[in-house]
């Protein structure tokens, strides 16, 4: 194990299929990268719940995390996120239950109000309503009790009936999974604060606002049976590589991509020399991005500057390139990096009274990095 007990940083996946690759690569590359993220101590590995995009094989989470947990020894597992508005609570919470019993203090919860998917996909995952309309993807107003509902059902009762009086997601619990709040606005931040849930925003989404929406947790938050104080995970992208160069290479299609994907063209993910050769190369190199690209000081110095202006209790890397090897390179050059920047004694503070240890503010430029 590398890490340390400096602030924890974890790992986001999404099971990513490149040009040329199928489902079963996908998924066990990223069985290995979540091998790679137990041997070195990263805190979490999380998996994603898309559908019917061409590029992600993570369409289930819960068999995924059963799977990964099988082949892992100590890091948590969890869902960043399920998406609720495609499930039953009580068929989730069922299925959350069974992995805590097998995993017990390993699983994860992370809970998402997205649908993942778009409205005819949506459809298709949770079947027409009982009259025959196409669901509504993002369920806003019965959002806040299906999740009430979902964590009555493992065991945190906030209300003073409901289903879960009568139904028992498994028979004798002895313990529950970590249930948290996943989000990228405002609604998802204040509801996490009110329940006094964790909160995971996604940075890495490149879409801003993430100091708003901690603003809004951290004013919203009220001490929980699961929680006395806010506890906030920021995720962003990151490509490490021994040099700037080299990381910037590897980076690439992940940039075309990005800018695809604002621009409602859903492209494959190219090797770095495809991308870097495709017609919209320059626009997506140049693009504003809060993604980390750089050498390991570089990557380092970035989430520093991340955790400084977020207040992050943890930082959470979404590691995106065409091959495993960069990826599990990226999170060996970063684990020994952080290692060695925290335990500078001249260059380390201490957070809430020492609780948890971060490296400072680095003294140059984070390169690509923004907050």
């Amino acid at each position: 194990m590398i890490l340390g007990h400096s602030m924890p940083l974890s790992v986001l996946d999404l099971a990513t299929v490149s040009e040329g690759g199928t489902s079963a690569q996908a998924l066990a590359e990223t069985t290995e990268l979540a091998r790679a993220a137990d041997r070195l101590g990263y805190e979490r590995f999380w998996v994603a719940e898309h559908h019917n995009i061409d590029t992600v094989a993570s369409t289930s989470p819960a068999v995924l995390i059963a799977h990964l947990a099988a082949h892992t020894e100590r890091i948590k597992l969890g869902s960043g996120g399920v998406m609720l508005p495609n499930h039953s609570p009580a068929v989730l919470a069922e299925q959350f239950a069974m992995l805590e019993a097998l995993h017990p203090g390993r699983i994860d919860l992370g809970v998402g109000r997205a649908p993942g998917s778009d409205r005819i996909t949506a459809a298709a995952v949770r079947g027409p309503d009982p009259d025959g309309a196409v669901p509504d993807p993002w369920q806003v107003d019965e959002f806040p009790s299906h999740l009430l509902d979902l964590m009555a059902y493992l065991g945190d009762v906030r209300t003073a009936e409901g289903p879960w009086a009568d139904f028992r997601a498994t028979p004798r619990a002895t313990s529950e999974p970590s249930v948290m709040l996943l989000g990228s606005s405002g609604y998802s931040a204040q509801l996490s604060g009110y329940l006094g849930l964790p909160f995971a925003f996604a940075h890495h989404f490149d879409g801003g606002g993430v100091l708003g929406a901690l603003d809004l947790y951290r004013q919203r938050f009220q001490p929980s049976p699961v929680l006395d104080e806010p506890y906030v995970i920021v995720s962003v992208g990151l490509v490490a590589a021994a040099d700037a160069d080299t990381a910037r290479y590897h980076a690439a299609p992940s940039l075309l991509r990005r800018l695809g994907i604002r621009t409602g063209r859903f492209w494959p993910l190219l090797c770095p020399d495809e991308a870097m050769s495709h017609p919209e190369w320059q626009r997506a190199a140049t693009m504003p991005t809060n993604a980390i690209v750089g050498d390991p000081d570089t990557a380092v110095a970035g989430l520093v500057e991340l955790a400084s202006a977020t207040g992050a209790d943890e930082l959470m890397i979404h590691t995106s390139t065409f091959g495993l090897p960069e990826r599990i390179t990226s999170l060996e050059l970063l684990a020994e990096a952080w290692e060695q920047r925290v335990n500078e004694p001249s260059d380390a503070t201490s957070k809430r009274g020492g609780a948890v240890a971060m490296p400072a503010h680095g003294p140059g430029s984070a390169g690509t990095a923004a907050s």
